[in-house]
């Protein structure tokens, strides 16, 4: 084979070629680099609760450090101090079983009595309880609580089909019942407009409520089996949620109204839970499918999902989630009696 090596060799021809070599090489370097994120661990910490088997869950950071969390099956709330490992307790009246706990930036902390029908409001300074009753018997199970700007609280009542709002400087109650029967009101996040996003656990629909006049509207995830857990709500407005029974990250903008979905790493039977929203925007879900679950990232950016992590301590089932921006981390309890920390990468 004669090769020509003179000085003017093949000029012609690389002009053209090495746009294309540039380019592809440049794509291999995003790939490996995109693979190696993926193939990233993310660095877990984790807490054993010294009280054996009591469901501790829905962590929520309060003021002075302080990881405060429920014990669902124990009837308590505590807080973890997560520099010394030391964990404090303070009882509940049996029955109670907290579902969930919202923490106010006085330190306040507002739980939902799943078992008792009421919103209990517990200051640590004095170890007292206010309790809110509901304020109609078919509202036993208040379930998940989310802060709006001006502290007031949007609820959710699982098995008796309403979304409610907590005035907190009066402590009157309002609810709305939710049109579809037995759509089981789940998971909730306040957007910017302070307008309550709500996803139904047992039918293929979102819900909002209209802060102003109180209106309750359903919007319809396109596939009927559908079936949304937790969700989270970004800068831009687009509610996130996540399809337990199909195992799909799914998003709506409603300014559009569209849908675009995308199946999670382990499949349609992942099983995804717990949610929370970074601060770049990426959403970190939580698959209960199998033993032991593992924590996901997806970056919207460019739709991907990041590095897949196994639980240590195996998860049983990571319910809920909730991310420190100030720290960069998110905060998890799981049934296995731990609480967990994870470290974002940046």
């Amino acid at each position: 084979m004669k090769l020509d090596c003179g000085p003017h060799a093949g000029l012609a021809g690389s002009r053209h070629r090495l746009p294309w070599i540039l380019a592809t090489l440049i794509a291999a370097v995003l790939a490996l680099g995109a693979a190696a994120a993926r193939a990233q661990p993310l660095d877990i910490d984790e807490w054993l609760v010294p009280w054996p088997d009591t469901r501790p869950r829905d962590p929520y950071l309060g003021p002075q450090g302080r990881v405060w969390f429920c014990g669902q099956v124990g009837n308590y709330l505590a807080y973890l101090e997560p520099g010394s490992g030391r964990f404090q307790r303070f009882n509940l009246g049996p029955g109670t079983h907290p579902h969930n706990l919202i923490v106010a930036p006085g330190g306040e902390v507002w739980y939902a009595g799943n078992q008792d029908a009421h919103i209990g409001r517990f200051d640590p300074l004095e170890r007292k309880i206010l309790k809110v009753a509901m304020p109609h018997t078919r509202a036993g199970d208040p379930h998940t609580l989310a802060f709006t700007a001006s502290g007031d609280i949007w609820f959710t009542v699982q098995w008796g089909n309403f979304i409610g709002r907590l005035y907190t400087d009066t402590a009157r109650v309002r609810l709305l019942e939710v049109p579809t029967p037995r759509a089981r009101p789940y998971g909730i996040k306040v957007d910017r407009r302070q307008r309550p996003w709500v996803v139904l656990l047992g039918t293929n629909k979102l819900a909002t409520v209209d802060p102003d006049r109180l209106t309750l509207s359903e919007i319809e995830i396109p596939h009927p089996r559908a079936r949304p857990r937790r969700l989270e709500v970004d800068a831009a407005g687009n509610v996130w949620f996540v399809d337990y029974a199909r195992g799909y990250l799914g998003r709506y903008d409603p300014g559009s109204g569209g849908f675009e979905e995308w199946l999670l790493p382990g499949g349609e039977n992942s099983r995804p839970y717990g949610t929370a929203l970074d601060r770049d925007g990426r959403i970190w879900i939580a698959e209960t499918g199998a033993v032991p679950n593992h924590l996901v990232g997806f970056d919207p950016r460019t739709r991907t999902f990041l590095s897949r992590t196994p639980v240590p301590n195996g998860g049983g089932s990571i319910r809920h989630m909730y991310y420190d921006p100030a720290r960069h981390e998110v905060w998890y309890g799981a049934d296995t009696n731990h609480i967990g920390r994870v470290r974002l990468p940046d």
